[in-house]
């Protein structure tokens, strides 16, 4: 069964930082690409990064130069570290998989879907 799990969430004070990690079990990720999305309370959900199968990426404005996806295919993970973080950024996060898709930040593109993950910032 394909499954994708997301970690590393929490609570944290504005300008912290924490790592997002996205694993996956029953396939191996080398083959798709990886989208991270975001919910707020009320809100739609949101494309907010993405790595392409060739490690192409690209990320929606309000995380641009604060956040960074990266890959390890050895250990089947998507990562998302996560830099100077406003109240704003709090929302539950999800990755998300896609076939040899491309990098795209359109949540109609992807699949397979995690649980997602909390994430607080407040003081």
């Amino acid at each position: 069964q394909l499954q994708l799990v997301e970690s590393g969430g929490g609570l944290v004070q504005p300008g912290e930082s924490l790592r997002l990690s996205c694993a996956a079990s029953g396939f191996t990720l080398d083959r798709y690409s990886i989208g991270w999305f975001r919910q707020a309370p009320g809100k739609e959900r949101e494309g907010i990064s993405c790595i392409s199968k060739s490690v192409g990426t690209n990320y929606a404005d309000s995380v641009k130069g604060r956040f960074t996806i990266s890959r390890d295919n050895t250990k089947n993970r998507v990562y998302l570290q996560m830099n100077s973080l406003k109240p704003e950024d709090t929302a539950v996060y999800y990755c998300a998989a896609q076939l040899y898709g491309l990098c795209t930040l359109s949540r109609g593109a992807y699949s397979y879907w995690g649980q997602g993950t909390q994430v607080i910032v407040s003081s």
